[in-house]
């Protein structure tokens, strides 16, 4: 089920009504249990079969949080926490990465004219999965380091587990934050639902004015990547920074925007990140809950910034590298996270400040081209892309403009307009989150503003493409 879906808009509806009526006259147990069933559905209409991984996972981890807490034995405990790693990274591992490791071992040993024999699984990746098990893992990890009291209550555990706003794309929340919402009675709030979905109407703007249409263009030059010179391919790249951006960005507001109407509160996951002034800013304003995640649960563990020099840049790799095989079993992610650790090793050896005209495009120009390897296909055609890129005897835009005429022209033409003010905003918004810049209008400002985006959402919304979102497949 697809947030920019009709079939989710009948089912929110349903669920915020109900939700309400059972949080006022049962206790919060039934609202739980309601939740969690809910939310299975929700998770369910894509493939209940994978249904059985989150109650696994869910199962698996609130039980090894409640022994862990009652184990004095540090043996013990160690065992326990590694029976929720192996567990965990096993479903991941198994469901994302199987067939990425058996292909690249059957490479390598062909690399040295040995041919294996090998098989593949033929199995479909489930929606979320790296993210709902991140989840969880990091609940059992933290009840281990007793920076967590595990609960004993099991429905508050499912519930904060399979909560649907964010159980398939994030923001990858901590159970010291969200876990408590789940245990206490909710008090509906008007003023506290309109800021939600006022959050939820931009992440709607975003999302099906700016990063659809721009995927219908970027797909349009990546499709014919082969035959296209590298001027259309860096106009390729523009495109498809801007339909991550908003793509991603736009579902993490629908769904911190949507839990807020229903009382609780996510973290934000994105703070105008094209706006930062170097890469290591860029990273704490892009995907932040996975960030933060590998910050604490890989990189600090490793050594952080507490080791020697080599170290660090060791440690900043091994976090990047890690990072870019999270979101996707393919060398061409792995890669994106290698130029992305490369180029934070190279920033923190330089250590000196630019001027902000200065840095700030720079580093957008970075992220923008380190886009290729993550939007290419293969590494097949991510060296066919570079290739073509670094021809400039070759550079055409004939491609791009067939693209862009196909697309019609006018409708580009207004979509360039509309995003050019989108960023104007952006840089008014700067660490904001939408809904806390705009609620300090005044009342005539602020619905010019919700008109406008409902204007934007229902002329230039693009509503022939099939709902998706990119993150999904992650």
């Amino acid at each position: 089920m697809i947030f920019n879906s009709v079939t989710f808009l009948l089912f929110f509806v349903a669920f915020f009504f109900i939700y309400w009526g059972i949080n006022n006259r049962a206790n919060v147990t039934v609202r739980n249990v309601f939740t969690i069933l809910a939310s299975y559905l929700f998770y369910g209409w894509w493939d209940w079969r994978f249904l059985s991984l989150i109650v696994i996972s869910s199962a698996v981890d609130y039980s090894v949080g409640v022994a862990i807490k009652t184990q004095s034995k540090q043996i013990l405990r160690k065992i326990l926490l590694s029976v929720s790693v192996v567990v965990n990274l096993g479903i991941l591992a198994t469901f994302k990465y199987f067939n990425f490791f058996i292909d690249s071992l059957s490479e390598a040993f062909q690399f040295f004219s040995i041919n294996l024999n090998t098989s593949t699984l033929n199995i479909i990746l489930p929606v979320g999965i790296s993210f709902y098990t991140f989840q969880t893992l990091s609940y059992t990890v933290d009840v281990y380091k007793n920076k967590l009291e595990p609960t004993t209550n099991i429905i508050s555990f499912f519930a904060f587990v399979s909560f649907f706003p964010q159980l398939v794309a994030g923001p990858i929340e901590r159970a010291s934050s969200l876990l408590p919402q789940f245990e206490v009675k909710k008090k509906f709030d008007a003023i506290h639902c309109i800021s939600g979905l006022r959050l939820t109407l931009w992440g709607f703007f975003k999302k099906l004015v700016i990063a659809d249409n721009f995927g219908v263009l970027a797909d349009g030059i990546f499709e014919s990547a082969d035959a296209a010179s590298g001027a259309s391919i860096l106009l390729g790249c523009l495109f498809f920074g801007l339909q991550i951006y908003a793509d991603f960005s736009g579902y993490s507001d629908i769904a911190i925007g949507i839990s807020k109407s229903l009382g609780y509160n996510l973290m934000a996951n994105f703070k105008t990140p094209y706006f930062a002034q170097s890469l290591n800013e860029f990273w704490q304003r892009w995907h932040i809950s996975l960030s933060t995640w590998f910050r604490d649960y890989v990189y600090i563990p490793l050594g952080g910034n507490r080791k020697s020099s080599g170290r660090v840049q060791l440690n900043l790799l091994i976090t990047f590298l890690l990072s870019g095989l999270w979101h996707g079993a393919s060398m061409t992610f792995v890669i994106w996270g290698a130029l992305h650790g490369v180029a934070l090793v190279i920033e923190k050896q330089i250590n000196f400040k630019l001027n902000k005209w200065i840095a700030g495009p720079i580093v957008v120009v970075l992220v923008f081209l380190f886009w290729l390897p993550f939007r290419a296909e293969s590494t097949s055609q991510l060296l066919s892309m570079v290739h073509s890129i670094t021809d400039f005897t070759t550079y055409s835009f004939t491609l791009a403009k067939n693209v862009i005429t196909e697309f019609s022209a006018l409708r580009f033409t207004a979509l360039s307009v509309i995003t050019l003010l989108f960023f104007v905003l952006e840089s008014k918004l700067q660490l904001l989150n939408f809904h806390h810049w705009i609620e300090r209008k005044n009342r005539t400002f602020r619905f010019s503003v919700y008109y406008l985006l409902l204007f934007a959402i229902l002329f230039l919304g693009n509503f022939t493409v099939k709902p998706s979102f990119i993150y999904f497949q992650f």
